[in-house]
């Protein structure tokens, strides 16, 4: 088995825009560090003629046809607002 690279935990932390503590840091170097043991782990299994696929399974999109129909009535749209003014759903500032 080749050995893994040495991460750098502070620098994907700081991607990452996490604050981490030592002991954090400890404990994720150590998940990081089995989660590359186990892709090595993969690497070592014979693929030789097997078709890559995104997904175990067959995936087919269905997709309903394209039709205009009616909509929601205003009420009914607003209906779980958690706060409205006239027809519109209140909402926090969130742009200064």
């Amino acid at each position: 088995m080749s050995t893994q690279p040495d991460l750098n935990l502070d620098y994907v932390a700081n991607l990452a825009r996490l604050a981490l503590t030592e002991e954090e840091k400890r404990e994720f170097a150590r998940q990081l560090g089995d989660i590359l043991h186990y892709v090595e782990k993969l690497r070592q299994v014979d693929v030789t003629g097997v078709e890559p696929m995104a997904h175990a399974s067959p995936v087919f999109n269905v997709w309903a046809a394209d039709v205009a129909g009616p909509g929601l009535s205003v009420e009914a749209a607003l209906r779980n607002a958690p706060a409205r003014r006239d027809d519109t759903i209140v909402v926090p500032k969130v742009v200064e």
